[in-house]
């Protein structure tokens, strides 16, 4: 790859990651092109020569996020049992979380104002990153690793957990920052501990 494409690439990344607060922090209805283009000190008409709008940003957002995120956490390589390969999933999805895209996450909590298309879009990626942790949650039940009284509602205090996880850990730093992922990572263990 040349050097203009990878500059190009990294202008786009740079307007999604933008774009990804953006909607996140003000849903679909309320964001605009200009909150993005102020967000990253640039003008709106800047933003059309890469995207041709609202609908193509927040989709190429959309998008962009939830394959990345959850295309790491499919590629986490694990040793160990179910156990370890949760506390793992976990710890590295609340550093995305926190490190990353902390107010992107809220794309994913699928707010009615979207458009259908965007909004069944997110219900599928949604799916493909839960059944990371559904596999492992899975596997750890049947071995005798994780005992958890419901599938579903197991999964889904997890992850509404980790969707709080900026609001606890981002405003702490260094050490501390490390400490609270940790602490919170070793806490959500404990829904799918054995009795």
């Amino acid at each position: 790859m040349g050097r203009v494409q990878r500059k190009r690439d990294e202008r786009v990344r740079r307007i999604v990651a933008a774009a990804a607060e953006v909607f996140g922090e003000r849903g679909y209805e309320a964001a605009n092109l200009e909150d993005v283009a102020e967000r990253l000190d640039v003008t709106k008409g800047s933003l059309y020569y890469y995207f041709a709008g609202k609908d193509e940003l927040a989709t190429a957002a959309v998008e962009t996020l939830g394959t990345d995120w959850t295309e790491r956490l499919e590629k986490l390589d694990t040793p160990g049992g179910a156990a370890e390969r949760l506390r793992a999933l976990l710890r590295e999805h609340i550093a995305i979380a926190v490190r990353e895209y902390p107010a992107a996450l809220r794309l994913f909590l699928v707010p009615d104002s979207w458009p259908d298309d965007l909004r069944a879009r997110i219900r599928e990626l949604r799916r493909r990153h839960d059944l990371v942790f559904r596999r492992v949650v899975r596997e750890g039940v049947a071995a005798g690793e994780f005992a958890v009284v419901d599938e579903d509602a197991a999964l889904q205090a997890l992850h509404a957990s980790m969707s709080q996880a900026p609001l606890w850990c981002s405003h702490l730093a260094g050490d501390a920052q490390d400490r609270a992922m940790d602490h919170l990572a070793d806490t959500l263990m404990k829904l799918v501990a054995p009795d």
